[in-house]
């Protein structure tokens, strides 16, 4: 996939509108991977914490998904996977890894 970016829309934990944010994302077995370099501390986090269904747009397609922070022990694999990936992509690949899954 060339996209750069996804777009993802979280439902505010207090406000309850929508916040969208533009992020460097990787792909792996039908699942999107994005990182949070501040880790539990991103809003964006914090949202998908308290309401897990997200929005995301990639290039031309938009579609509904579950979000959800991987742990460091409980998900070591998809959460090597994640960042090797991204650092292949974009040369970085540090923080928490946010794995979603498209809704079918």
């Amino acid at each position: 996939m060339s996209e750069q970016f996804l777009y993802l829309t979280t439902t505010g934990r207090s406000s309850g509108q929508p916040r969208e944010i533009e992020i460097w994302f990787v792909e792996a077995n039908g699942k999107y991977y994005i990182l949070a370099e501040k880790f539990h501390e991103a809003n964006w986090v914090r949202n998908i914490e308290k309401n897990s269904g997200v929005k995301v747009r990639v290039g031309d397609r938009t579609f509904g998904a579950t979000a959800r922070a991987l742990h460091p022990q409980l998900d070591k694999e998809a959460w090597n996977r994640a960042q090797d990936l991204e650092r292949q992509k974009y040369g970085w690949g540090d923080g928490l890894p946010v794995e979603i899954t498209p809704r079918t």
